[in-house]
């Protein structure tokens, strides 16, 4: 095992609150190609995710953004959403990043990303539903 993918394992247990296994099996790379896993383990976390310039949540905020932005990357970003809440960042907090890619990206890039969190985003009744029922 190399140190790039000790590092890397290191930093998905923490975001990932200790499941290595479930962060490789959200995506299922590893089934089909576990060298493509490693290399993501390495370079995304291994490398990048351990530098220290940036904490790691303003790396969970760049992947919020990023992923939602995308419009495509529901797994990926729904992961990163409940990274961020383990280090600290509010449900308020999350959903403004949602609402705020909506100038960059577009409209139906940010109400997708919050229809695909909607579940752990969530807090109770919608006021604005409830109010027009």
């Amino acid at each position: 095992m190399s140190e790039r993918y000790r590092r890397g394992v290191d930093v998905v247990q923490h975001l990932s609150s200790g499941s290595l296994e479930r962060f490789l099996k959200t995506s299922r790379i590893a089934e089909v190609a576990p060298d493509f896993a490693r290399m993501v383990v390495e370079f995304a976390f291994g490398d990048l995710y351990s530098r220290e310039a940036l904490s790691y949540r303003d790396r969970e905020i760049v992947a919020i953004a990023s992923l939602a932005s995308l419009g495509h990357a529901s797994p990926q970003l729904r992961t990163h959403v409940e990274a961020a809440q383990k280090l600290g960042l509010s449900k308020s907090e999350i959903v403004e990043i949602l609402m705020q890619i909506a100038i960059y990206s577009g409209l139906p890039a940010s109400l997708n990303a919050l229809a695909d969190c909607h579940d752990l985003l969530a807090e109770g009744d919608c006021v604005a539903c409830t109010s027009h029922s």
